[in-house]
């Protein structure tokens, strides 16, 4: 196999691509011919763009200034969700903890 490298492109590309799909003057196989895009990353910009504005493509993927609290916030839900469901799975599995008293 051949080394394939992943295109990176430009959130100023991303965002002209993305217009382009919203405006519907073309079908997404013309607007991904004209760009050599594949039609999927052309939706998925079109659905980002509607639904997080311009700043979705700003660069690592990241949110335009994020709040530091809002994101410490968020973390704590994710960490509290990922537990619940770990618990969930090991009573499910019968997975005992001995050092907790085997649950």
């Amino acid at each position: 196999m051949g080394d394939r490298t992943r295109n990176h492109y430009t959130k100023d590309f991303k965002f002209k691509v993305a217009i382009a799909a919203i405006k519907g003057e073309k079908q997404l196989s013309e607007l991904a011919a004209e760009f050599k895009v594949h039609q999927t990353l052309i939706s998925g910009w079109k659905r980002q763009l509607m639904e997080q504005g311009a700043g979705v493509f700003d660069s690592k993927g990241q949110k335009a200034e994020q709040d530091p609290a809002a994101v410490s916030e968020e973390l704590v839900k994710t960490i509290g969700h990922q537990t619940i469901q770990i618990d969930w799975l090991k009573k499910k599995l019968g997975i005992s903890e001995p050092w907790r008293g085997g649950q």
